[in-house]
């Protein structure tokens, strides 16, 4: 139907709905100036404020509306439904923009929270439209398929555009203002379709772009816990979602969300970062509270005993837990003075309870070195007083090793029995030929090094020998016979000859050799007088002297005289008799 004089039609007849809407026949046409008239008069509550945008405070808000201050002497008000959740996530004191749109029969004004034009005539209808501009539209009723809207004409709202859930919702919209877009204008049919979903959705982008700049770093907001995640929480801030990372939730190691926070929880957080660009908000709650690393180094000294929880287990060691938010780790090879611990497992166990003592603290690196070992005493402290050298002690084999035994003395106290030390009676290739881990053996302490955690140990000292038996019932100057076993090359004076004086006694004999010793007078005497009874046996006898003795040769059986006898030593020496 052509329009004479670009007049505006009534806002009686109705813009067609889809063609399955029954809606009764339009009334017949009137002229521009009737139409005019008519729609200043319905719409002269909406004229105020000509879409003139203002910053909006929210004082209050009911069932349906949303209260707020826009500098004016009346509040304006905006339905529940103008926000996503029906603004079950605005609080006092939200500051957004928004604009007038008109007043409502109580007095208030009616607002809109995005700039929104007012049409008055067929032309500003066709700008809002060419120019995707909103307009304010009033919702008439509820027709098949969507609602009518009065925007000075008859509008058709698809149910599928207008933003609701339900037939219910679409039934609260009746009787109210909404902001919508025109999506199809056809001038001639007096057809016009509008969509209010888009303008919702773009108010609940510009809502969520104003809260997310009134957000800055280092301000406590008041959220609630709506979801989880493996990485952390996602808190509703009010319409905008901040992510509050698990590593942010407590000072103290936290495996899940759900072992601090709780789905609908209130709580207190930090702002940490604001990204506006991509409305991206780290939240941190552990921020609330001091840091306890920061007065650690006043709690935590190098040589103090502590107590702590077992919370982890490494390859390396075992972090214990000293007080939320502070970890120390004791290092495997801090465990145990007795055995040599290959993993933290074979000693803890995550959740038990120990005792260790402070070794290092490094506040800056926020690192506590524990010892275990520590706290229960060190064992080679009493080694000098309780196991001198010298004495005869008893232990069990622990380990048997190529080069010797190592026997435990005490709880963490270990002596080293060298394979040569281990018998007399006959050479070995390897110590488990004559001893068993876990057999009880007795030996004497050899040697001792507290500072490198060292003990000789032998045995072959304890038994009783041929030599220690020979050196007992000899004396120097006695004459014996022995077996020579070596003699020395060219140098007769640079080595002496070997000389076998019974089983397992050997001895040394130097060829160039002085005169008999003289330790005692009444020995000497009396070896002077067997030498002379000797020299005059023989004179009598007719024996021929011998000025020159026989060379010694290995295998010769030969007199000796003992030279000298040294029981520390267990050492014999003899002169060619």
């Amino acid at each position: 139907m052509k329009m004479p004089d670009q007049s505006l039609p009534a806002s009686s007849p109705a813009v067609d709905p889809p063609a399955e809407a029954a809606e009764p026949p339009a009334p017949p046409t009137v002229s521009f100036a009737e139409q005019l008239s008519e729609f200043e008069q319905t719409h002269s509550h909406r004229s105020e404020g000509d879409g003139k945008q203002l910053q909006g405070a929210v004082v209050s808000m009911d069932a349906e509306f949303v209260y707020l201050d826009i500098g004016y002497k009346t509040e304006g008000v905006l339905p529940r439904s103008a926000f996503a959740n029906r603004a079950e996530d605005l609080h006092t004191g939200s500051v957004f923009a928004v604009s007038v749109t008109g007043r409502n029969p109580e007095g208030y004004y009616e607002l809109s929270l995005l700039r929104v034009a007012q049409p008055t005539d067929w032309t500003s209808l066709e700008r809002a439209f060419a120019q995707k501009t909103p307009v304010a539209g009033m919702v008439t009723g509820v027709v098949k398929g969507g609602l009518g809207v009065d925007l000075g004409v008859r509008a058709f709202l698809p149910a599928s555009r207008s933003g609701t859930r339900d037939a219910a919702e679409m039934e609260q919209l009746v009787g109210q203002q909404i902001a919508c877009r025109i999506t199809k204008l056809d001038t001639l049919e007096e057809d016009v379709v509008v969509d209010r979903r888009s303008v919702l959705e773009e108010e609940a982008l510009a809502l969520q772009q104003s809260r997310v700049s009134a957000l800055h770093e280092g301000a406590i907001v008041q959220g609630t816990v709506r979801s989880f995640a493996p990485y952390g929480a996602f808190i509703d801030l009010g319409g905008i979602d901040g992510l509050l990372h698990i590593s942010d939730m407590a000072w103290s190691r936290v495996s899940s969300a759900e072992d601090i926070l709780s789905l609908g929880q209130s709580i207190e957080l930090k702002v940490l970062s604001v990204a506006p660009e991509t409305r991206r908000i780290s939240l941190g709650l552990k921020q609330l509270q001091p840091e306890p690393w920061t007065s650690a180094a006043e709690r935590y000294q190098a040589g103090r005993r502590v107590t702590g929880t077992v919370t982890r287990l490494l390859d390396f060691g075992a972090f214990v837990e000293l007080e939320p938010g502070i970890e120390g780790l004791i290092h495997v090879s801090e465990m145990s003075w007795v055995k040599k611990v290959r993993k933290p497992s074979d000693l803890l166990k995550p959740g038990d309870n120990v005792e260790a003592m402070i070794l290092a603290v490094n506040t800056e690196e926020k690192r506590i070195s524990l010892g275990l070992k520590q706290a229960l005493g060190d064992p080679w402290n009493d080694v000098p007083q309780n196991f001198p050298v010298g004495a005869v002690v008893q232990g069990q084999v622990t380990r048997l090793m190529k080069f010797g035994a190592f026997v435990q003395l005490a709880e963490g106290v270990e002596g080293l029995l060298h394979i040569s030390e281990i018998t007399a009676e006959r050479r070995i290739h390897h110590p488990q030929d004559v001893l068993r881990v876990g057999e009880t053996v007795k030996a004497q302490i050899v040697g001792l090094d507290v500072e490198k955690r060292q003990m000789r140990l032998s045995i072959k000292q304890l038994a009783p020998s041929g030599l220690s038996e020979y050196l007992q019932e000899h004396r120097p100057g006695d004459l014996v016979s022995g077996r020579v076993v070596s003699i020395p090359g060219a140098d007769l004076t640079a080595e002496p000859a070997i000389v076998e004086l019974g089983e397992g006694v050997r001895a040394r004999c130097f060829l160039d050799s002085g005169p008999a010793p003289t330790e005692e007078a009444g020995s000497a005497a009396a070896d002077l007088s067997r030498l002379t009874s000797l020299l005059s046996a023989r004179w009598k006898g007719g024996a021929t002297f011998q000025a020159k003795p026989e060379p010694l040769a290995p295998g010769q059986i030969r007199s000796f005289r003992i030279l000298k006898l040294d029981i520390e030593s267990q050492s014999i020496e003899l002169q060619l008799a």
